[in-house]
């Protein structure tokens, strides 16, 4: 059962510290913590559907206080409130057909809504032409940062319309090789580590994967938490157990009918996206499974279809929000623009467990 947080933010209104010279951001106190960023964020924003001990919500509160966290983020909303109206432009390849690119442009929305700054969002089609002419639209309205996002995460070559502006440019998943400005992608091998790791707790040895389109770096990273995983349990890696796919119901589908097919059929199946997991419940549906007892499945990125699976699906939570929650902060900072390298920032994919998963028949949770 996913537990829901107490709202206790009301308990940091009236503890603040004294000034300090540098302002506390989000990384201060996971760092305080011992957690990640996306973990603090989830709890001070009160986030639904995350499963969270009570231990490591009071433990980010608890750093939260010692810090004057909220006292912080009091002051530089006071301190902006003067330029209300700033304008950040949001640059991104495709907009209408992926919901993280929404999840993103919602949570850096409202973290700088305190503040009364706006986010003006334009999708590009990955037509350099229309990038560059958005770019220069954006400046020419005065934007004070730049914000540019592709939907797969990857590497790229910065854009030349971006190489000589005078205000902040971060990257929202994706980056570039000379690290030469902040970046933030979702941490995707622990994210498939830590869906594998989950079946393996419940008893599962033989598990499956249906990954999706493997050029991908997202695809290519989930299969490397899948078999670090494995390899952390001791439990050899079988490659056919390995079955590609593209990120739709129908490669789910089809996949999961040919593991079905297999002499040694596995006892539980990791989806590597929640639209593949549709098609795979179908199928064992359709060949007389029942989900969880006879079959457990993980999917991965939280879609809103996940919550709506019979049964509900145990799944991982694309952290765009938070990432857009971090390019706010990042645009807070006093950073300098001289920095000639930024590391890039990797934020977490929560396991959301839901009813999809149970141990296998005979077998007991480890």
């Amino acid at each position: 059962m996913v537990t829901r947080q107490k709202d206790n933010s009301s308990d940091l209104v009236h503890r603040r510290k004294p000034e300090t010279a540098r302002r506390v951001t989000m990384t201060d106190v996971a760092r305080e913590a011992g957690c990640s960023q996306a973990t603090v964020s989830f709890v001070l924003n009160n986030a639904s559907g995350i499963r969270l001990s009570e231990e490591t919500r009071r433990r980010v509160f608890d750093a939260a206080r010692r810090l004057g966290y909220d006292g912080h983020v009091a002051r530089a909303a006071q301190a902006v409130r003067a330029q209300r109206g700033r304008r950040i432009g949001f640059v991104v390849d495709q907009l209408a057909t992926s919901p993280e690119a929404v999840q993103a442009v919602e949570g850096l929305s409202q973290a700088v809504q305190a503040a009364g700054d706006l986010v003006f969002v334009a999708q590009s089609r990955t037509d350099a032409r229309i990038e560059a002419e958005l770019i220069a639209s954006f400046v020419e309205q005065g934007a004070v940062a730049l914000v540019y996002m592709t939907i797969f995460t990857r590497e790229i070559e910065l854009p030349k319309a971006l190489l000589d502006l005078d205000i902040p440019v971060l990257l929202l998943n994706c980056y570039t090789t000379d690290q030469s400005r902040p970046a933030v992608v979702p941490s995707e091998i622990a994210g498939g580590q830590r869906a594998t790791q989950h079946l393996i707790s419940k008893g599962h040895r033989r598990i499956a994967t249906i990954t999706g389109e493997i050029w991908m770096e997202a695809a290519q990273d989930r299969l490397k938490g899948y078999r670090r995983a494995l390899s952390t349990a001791d439990i050899p890696f079988d490659e056919d157990l390995v079955f590609n796919g593209d990120w739709s119901a129908s490669a789910g589908y089809e996949a999961t009918r040919k593991i079905l097919a297999l002499q040694d059929i596995p006892t539980a199946i990791f989806c590597q996206n929640d639209r593949m997991s549709i098609g795979c419940y179908e199928a064992l549906k359709e060949a007389g499974y029942e989900i969880p007892r006879d079959m457990s499945v993980v999917g991965y990125d939280d879609e809103e279809i996940a919550r709506h699976l019979h049964p509900r699906l145990t799944t991982s939570v694309l952290p765009h929000r938070a990432m857009g929650q971090w390019i706010a902060e990042q645009l807070a900072e006093h950073w300098s623009a001289d920095q000639q390298r930024y590391a890039i920032v990797k934020l977490e994919c929560p396991l959301v467990e839901r009813l999809s998963v149970t141990s296998p028949r005979g077998e007991l949770p480890l």
